[in-house]
């Protein structure tokens, strides 16, 4: 392959972050240069929706501090060339490489000119504001979606003594991430919690012209409120790519080894990959969350050097963890890709509850809450392709 003089890293985040912690532990030689449209160092987003929130602004990422001139803050990629092996900068400058690592994330989906009061929830800027908001006392916050984000922006609010209402499309918050058993616990603990649930129905639109009154739902009806926080879900930041050649569909298509589709000099990771996973039977599977943007940033950076042959898969088994009014849940793997599940504990006095998912018999995933020992012992299972015979608890 050809010798690597100059990698290119677009997306200053956590997987850009790992990739050149990766290319300098491997003792990368030439040139890197990082480019990343916040003016802010890579950070951890997770506590964006939790302990931000409240106040604490430790959001540190090791070794963001060592991040040298060659990183070009608050610039955004406005396309790639690969015939010319160039990105384009938003003032019309190019940056040549002969490597690059693509991990530009993804942005939330919004509604178009909301009035004042309604956030999104994806940067630092936008906690901070959405913690000022909160710090003012509204009367009444509506959080649009009950996924991660909605369901720890809830959490967070009634630890504040907010009233709350969750609007979420599905029958359950989150029932298509964690299936339907664990979704029923997650809106009774909501509801315990002193959550208002809004299920079935989707938000239309807003009331108000200056500052939000009310959100309007599609059965006809609205919630008064002072506050809303619009968690619908994130889409890949792909627009930048969309003339470059580059095979997208949700996502960066790529290799199982993380090669973006019939190259052999670009590689992709974070929330913008969607990979052929080994794991899967190859099918094509794309991550939102921090373990696997960790993980995946350095693996993509190594296959670079590397090259296509001597590239490592990334078969890592998914995990995600959240915590939503004290209880920790957990998931491993992909349970929306079973077709049963299976109960192994379902413990109310201890609010214990652990779910296997099973496609064609071999476990694909799992959802524990309050278990984290059964979780290990299932994403061991998961990474095993055990039968479902083999995972009785």
């Amino acid at each position: 392959m050809t010798k690597l003089n100059r990698i290119v890293v677009v997306g200053a985040s956590l997987a850009g972050l790992r990739a050149i912690q990766a290319l300098r532990a491997e003792n990368f030689a030439g040139d890197i240069t990082l480019i990343g449209a916040e003016n802010h160092a890579p950070y951890n987003r997770p506590p964006l929706s939790k302990s931000v929130l409240d106040g604490d602004d430790d959001i540190t990422l090791p070794g963001a501090e060592l991040l040298d001139s060659d990183w070009l803050r608050g610039r955004r990629a406005t396309a790639l060339s690969t015939v010319d092996r160039a990105v384009v900068l938003d003032d019309g400058s190019d940056v040549r490489f002969d490597g690059l690592v693509i991990a530009t994330g993804a942005r939330p989906r919004g509604f178009t000119t909301p009035p004042g009061g309604v956030h999104s929830l994806r940067t630092v800027d936008d906690a901070l504001a959405l913690r000022a908001e909160l710090a003012a006392g509204p009367s009444h916050l509506t959080v649009i979606g009950g996924g991660f984000v909605g369901s720890e922006v809830a959490s967070t609010a009634r630890r504040q003594g907010i009233a709350v209402t969750l609007i979420d499309a599905g029958i359950h918050p989150m029932a298509a991430t964690v299936g339907e058993r664990a979704a029923r616990w997650l809106a009774r603990h909501h509801e315990r919690h002193g959550v208002e649930l809004v299920s079935g129905v989707r938000a239309s639109g807003f009331d108000g012209e200056s500052r939000v009154t009310a959100v309007r739902l599609n059965n006809g009806s609205a919630i008064p409120t002072s506050l809303v926080v619009a968690g619908t879900g994130v889409e890949p930041n792909t627009d930048w790519l969309r003339e470059s050649g580059l095979k997208l569909d949700n996502g960066v298509v790529c290799t199982s080894s993380l090669f973006a589709a019939g190259e052999s000099a670009i590689v992709a990771a974070g929330d913008v990959a969607r990979w052929s996973h080994p794991l899967y039977g190859g099918a094509l599977v794309r991550v939102e969350h921090w373990a696997n943007a960790n993980e995946q940033g350095a693996v993509a950076a190594r296959n670079l050097l590397a090259g296509p042959e001597a590239a490592e898969d990334y078969s890592a088994v998914p995990s995600f963890a959240t915590n939503v009014h004290g209880a920790r849940i957990q998931i491993a793997g992909l349970p929306a890709l079973g077709d049963a599940e299976r109960v192994l504990i379902d413990d109310p006095a201890e609010d214990r509850l652990v779910v296997a998912f099973t496609a064609r018999d071999v476990i694909v995933g799992a959802v524990a809450v309050n278990a984290p020992k059964e979780l290990i012992r299932l994403k061991r299972a998961i990474s095993a392709r055990a039968a479902a015979a083999e995972i009785a608890a």
